[in-house]
């Protein structure tokens, strides 16, 4: 009975953290660039009971498998391209990433799915590469995000809307005098100034092999543990990316499809609290009146 109780709760544990990953989706359905995070659950392993020692006579054997309960095993950020729309800002920026990949066995492109992902027959897993600007996070190391809403404070710093400097193709903060108003910037991150038409630097834009392998850090950054394994790489001229000034890349959140993830937790969480409702009672009757018996 108690492990009727284990399972129910562990239940409640995972729908919770359903709830809250779908909840933190629609916070941040207005958030430029902001890529959706979906729950992945998974069972525990199954128990495989058998009977032994029974009645005279009897032998061992298998009477079969039991569940011992659910747990969110992961929060997988969907790495794909949003809607762009325009602002009409100088200082907003979107990058509009189509880059495929062959499949090296038929030489067709890779067919990704609306995740961005391609499972083979093998089971191998292969992620659509994505483009990012690149900045420095609030602790000093390198970080990438996909919200290009940018502006210029008093000492001419190119920096996010959380304050982290925006990375050149050179590694170092972007600095300008004026206002990017005074810039144009190509479809590559090519900044030249109206003026003189003279280049003034360059967006750091990185492409990332494998995004299913970045980790979300909070304020829209995105950073890599082994850039090696992930295949981070600056952009390449063959690369099907490009940078818009003027434009915003809106969240990946599809409103309807959250509402209906959050009830269907709702759902789930309550059916698993009348279970153990259910054993409370249960156990209440064995221990005060059968008990008493």
């Amino acid at each position: 009975m108690l492990r009727g109780l284990y399972t129910a709760a562990s239940g409640m544990i995972t729908q919770q953290r359903r709830h809250d990953t779908v909840t933190q989706n629609i916070a941040n359905i207005n958030t430029p660039g902001y890529k959706q995070v979906d729950s992945i659950e998974r069972a525990f392993p199954d128990m495989l009971l058998s009977l032994s020692n029974g009645d005279e006579g009897m032998t061992n054997r298998q009477i079969g498998r039991i569940n011992t309960g659910v747990l969110a095993e992961e929060s997988v950020s969907m790495n794909v391209q949003g809607d762009v729309h325009a602002t009409d800002s100088a200082d907003d920026f979107a990058i509009v990433s189509e880059i495929n990949l062959a499949d090296p066995a038929t030489g067709q492109n890779i067919p990704f799915d609306a995740s961005g992902k391609y499972v083979a027959p093998n089971g191998a897993v292969t992620y659509r590469p994505q483009a990012f600007f690149t900045v420095t996070g609030k602790d000093g190391n390198t970080g990438y995000t996909r919200d290009g809403n940018f502006h210029l404070n008093g000492a001419g710093n190119l920096l996010t809307t959380t304050g982290n400097p925006v990375l050149g193709t050179n590694g170092n903060p972007i600095t300008l005098q004026g206002s990017m108003e005074d810039y144009n910037v190509d479809s590559r991150g090519i900044i030249t100034a109206k003026a003189t038409g003279g280049e003034v630097g360059r967006i750091g834009i990185t492409v990332v092999n494998q995004p299913g392998l970045m980790t979300r850090t909070g304020d829209g950054l995105f950073t890599v543990n082994n850039p090696a394994t992930a295949g981070v790489r600056q952009l390449q001229a063959g690369d099907n990316v490009e940078l818009r000034q003027g434009y915003l890349e809106g969240s990946t959140v599809d409103a309807a499809a959250s509402m209906v993830e959050l009830n269907a937790a709702l759902r789930a969480y309550e059916s698993n609290q009348k279970v153990i409702q259910f054993y409370d009672k249960s156990l209440d009757k064995a221990v005060n009146e059968v008990g008493r018996v």
